[in-house]
C-alpha cells in the first residue's frame, strides 16, 4: 500500500501493538483520552449497547454520573472519565473497540484519538508516530520504545495511518469548505 499522509517519523518508527501477548491495556490505563463533540454524541446514543459489556463499577459510574470527567478539558475538548485507574469503557479489552468490531467497524464507537494511537499530529498539524525519544514524548509505553520491536510502524499501523488520511482528507475540506 501506498502512504500518501506525511507522517514525519514514518520510515524509522516501529510499532507493535501487544495487547493480550503481555499487556494488559496500560495505554487504557489513567489514558483519560479527550473525546469531541460528535463522538460524545455518538457514545451518548449508544450508551445503553455498552453498559452491559462494561466492569460493574464503572457501568454504575456512567449510569449516574456520566462517561466524561467532570471539569477536566485537553485542549478545550471534554476527556473521557476513569474509573479505579482505568478508561471508564475498558473491560479486558475496550468495550468500544469491541461493540464496534461487531458490527463491522471497530472505530464505530471509540474517540479519533484511541483509534488513531500511536499516531498524533504535533503543534503545526505534521502527523508523526509516538516513539520514545521523538518530539518529547512523555509516555513511557513498552509499545512507544523503538527498542522493543523491529516492526516497522508503516506496516504495523496500516488501517491507522488510513484513519488518519481519512481524517487529514475530512480536515482539508472542511478548511477548504469554510474558506471558499
Amino acid at each position: 500500500m501506498a502512504i500518501s499522509l506525511p507522517i514525519v517519523n514514518l520510515n524509522e518508527a516501529t510499532f507493535e501493538c501487544t495487547f493480550g501477548r503481555g499487556c494488559d491495556g496500560v495505554c487504557c490505563r489513567e489514558g483519560r483520552p479527550l473525546v469531541y463533540a460528535n463522538e460524545i454524541e455518538i457514545i451518548t446514543a449508544n450508551l445503553h449497547r455498552f453498559l452491559p459489556q462494561m466492569r460493574p463499577r464503572a457501568g454504575a459510574v456512567a449510569k449516574k454520573e456520566g462517561f466524561l470527567a467532570p471539569r477536566r478539558r485537553r485542549l478545550g475538548e471534554r476527556v473521557m472519565r476513569a474509573v479505579q485507574g482505568w478508561c471508564i469503557f475498558f473491560n479486558e479489552g475496550c468495550v468500544l473497540h469491541r461493540v464496534g468490531a461487531a458490527e463491522g467497524d471497530k472505530h464505530l464507537y471509540k474517540p479519533s484519538l484511541c483509534s488513531l494511537f500511536p499516531i498524533q499530529q504535533d503543534d503545526h498539524d505534521r502527523w508523526y508516530i509516538r516513539q520514545k525519544g521523538f518530539q518529547g514524548e512523555r509516555w513511557d509505553l513498552f509499545c512507544l520504545d523503538p527498542c522493543n520491536s523491529a516492526v516497522l510502524a508503516r506496516e504495523s499501523l496500516r488501517e491507522e495511518i488510513a484513519l488518519a488520511q481519512r481524517f487529514d482528507d475530512e480536515q482539508k475540506a472542511a478548511a477548504d469548505k469554510s474558506a471558499g
